[in-house]
């Protein structure tokens, strides 16, 4: 009798699973567009709440909006803070911690606003003639900085705006191309320069202290936030690129000018590009990320130390062979914590200053926008992978132990079958080993033979991760049945800067004879790859080596070239960062 309860536990229990499994479905295009997805996370300066940006699509109505919500670090309940139908976003805290601002279209153009955490209308705080970018509010509340684009030689912002009103209402609609850049991707540039403004927090009125003839912030090789109050308020270091030719240099420094103006000081004597300048909590350090070799986009960022009073400085990241992502400071000034790509994954690492050890603290997935509670026993941050969008963390630095606070996307993961990134490592054809990733289609069964996409990354110094990419979603690539493979090749971010440098001059030698090799491993080792349905698709770089493909070897049914390159000479006189053709 107790045999035949068991076995109709045991099959109930089954069915229980299959019903369950069967429930789930395939990730579709719908899907994709109705994930939320979370923006910038900001943390108040008493360390109760946690602000953030979440940004949902209509595929109806054919637009996105964004919004702000709050999350309170004692219980993880979240609350919506605005509800507009325009943007809402960019949130700044008040040095009380009462109040936010924001940026948002609801006047039209990027206005700041103000709202109290407590409830309330949003108060508009700005009413210039000129949108507003990237705002940040000063530590002592008196200030807010932000970017705009003027023409350098305008007196203010209203004449900037005047002299666009003209330029629109010309009858002459040809362009007259003086200087490089003339194009940055996707949009023509004009005359005009990005600029920080200052605006004390309690008047409507402003003044440009990065004038002249030069981007503040530069228009490329950027940090994550590259101009920043110091601890007192009383400047701000920014980055910019002065070098006569900027298409050619990537030589982008670090300065300094006082918050009521000035003539900036230069503090970075490096050629290559150095950019993220941020003050320790204490005043003493300004710590930046700097490259070691002029004119290489793709060069290894060290994290190097500015103390002000010596004006000495040091690398802290000497001996460590990965790039410094995102940085921030402890409370205390004596650790700082970054972000770095790591095979495969967006690592977590904790620095000390006294002893220079590098501790990694969170090793799996894709970890961004860190931030740090005021005691410094509690880091926030973004973690996203291949099957979750991103949402918000926590990590004990104590204890090691990570929780999940928010879950926006929790109904609509529930309902599909997605299956997480597995690794794999092969030795290419001169000894390296060489790193992939796969994912498996949706209710895979290892008895069956499932059609194999190879998706082959861009850069060329690219990184296939443990991401949620809404471009290149390998869950999507993997929703009709297909195995999606994904090989770092040689050139590859990742795996230390020597590894990075062999795709230069190198594009169709190194990079695919590992892809090759890496193809072989898989249909040798993975008996479900049905070896007579193969696809390979890329883009930019990706796309160079499916048009190199296409010339070379015929294991593939099919091949997709996204923008890819067909012509080196032709692309070079395409390329509006000539930096890149002339190192590579």
């Amino acid at each position: 009798m107790r045999q035949i309860f068991v076995f109709i536990a045991l099959l109930m229990s089954f069915v229980s699973t299959s019903v369950f499994a069967a429930a789930k479905r395939p990730i579709t295009i719908e899907d994709l567009w109705a994930m939320k997805r979370i923006g910038e996370i900001c943390l108040s300066p008493d360390g109760k709440w946690l602000a953030y940006t979440v940004t949902e699509y209509s595929m109806e109505q054919n637009k996105g909006n964004t919004d702000i919500w709050l999350l309170s670090t004692k219980d993880g309940t979240s609350i919506k803070l605005t509800n507009s139908p325009d943007y809402d976003g960019n949130p700044a805290w008040s040095a009380d911690s009462k109040k936010l601002a924001f940026v948002s279209t609801r006047a039209g153009n990027r206005q700041i606003y103000l709202i109290s955490i407590s409830g309330g209308e949003a108060r508009r705080l700005t009413n210039l003639p000129i949108g507003v970018h990237d705002i940040i509010w000063s530590p002592d509340g008196k200030y807010f900085a932000f970017t705009t684009s003027v023409y350098p030689n305008a007196k203010n912002l209203d004449e900037s705006v005047a002299w666009d009103a003209e330029k629109k209402s010309s009858q002459v609609k040809a362009k007259i191309i003086t200087r490089l850049f003339y194009r940055y991707w996707n949009r023509w540039l004009n005359d005009k320069r990005s600029h920080i403004f200052i605006m004390p927090a309690t008047a409507d009125t402003c003044w440009d202290i990065t004038s002249g003839d030069y981007d503040s912030p530069p228009l490329d090789l950027r940090g994550v936030q590259d101009y920043v109050f110091s601890p007192d308020a009383q400047e701000v270091s920014f980055v910019r690129n002065t070098d006569s030719l900027t298409a050619i240099s990537t030589n982008n420094d670090v300065f300094v000018v006082p918050v009521t103006g000035g003539e900036p000081k230069r503090l970075t004597p490096n050629p290559a590009t150095d950019n993220q300048p941020v003050y320790s909590p204490d005043g003493r350090y300004l710590a930046y990320r700097a490259m070691r070799r002029a004119g290489f986009e793709a060069d290894q960022y060290d994290l190097i130390l500015y103390d002000r009073k010596t004006g000495t400085r040091r690398n802290l990241t000497q001996g460590f062979d990965y790039d410094v992502g995102e940085v921030i400071w402890s409370p205390k000034s004596d650790k700082v914590y970054f972000n770095s790509k790591k095979k495969g994954r967006m690592v977590i690492f904790e620095l000390r200053l006294k002893t220079g050890e590098i501790r990694e603290l969170v090793s799996e997935h894709y970890n961004t926008s860190l931030t740090i509670s005021p005691e410094g026993r509690i880091l926030y941050f973004k973690q996203q992978a291949a099957d979750m969008p991103y949402e918000i963390f926590k990590l004990d630095i104590t204890s090691g132990k990570i929780q999940q606070l928010t879950f926006i996307n929790q109904k609509l993961l529930s309902q599909l079958m997605m299956n997480p990134v597995e690794d794999f490592w092969f030795t290419s054809f001169d000894g390296r080993k060489v790193h992939g990733l796969l994912v498996k289609p949706p209710f895979f069964d290892s008895s069956k033979k499932y059609p194999l996409i190879y998706l082959i990354h861009g850069g060329p110094q690219g990184m296939w991760s443990d991401n949620f990419h809404y471009r290149w979603n390998c869950q999507m690539f993997a929703s009709p049945g297909y195995v999606v493979a994904m090989v770092n090749f040689r050139g590859s971010k990742g795996y230390g800067q020597e590894f990075c440098d062999l795709v230069s001059k190198d594009w169709g030698g190194g990079p695919y004879q590992d892809l090759m090799v890496g193809l072989d491993y898989l249909l040798q080792n993975c008996d479900f790859i049905n070896k007579q349905r193969i696809a390979a698709a890329g883009a930019s770089y990706g796309g160079f080596m499916i048009n190199w493909i296409a010339g070379h070897t015929n294991p593939f049914k099919c091949l997709v070239s996204h923008d890819g390159v067909f012509d080196q000479i032709s692309m070079y006189g395409a390329t509006e960062e000539l930096w890149f053709p002339e190192w590579e």
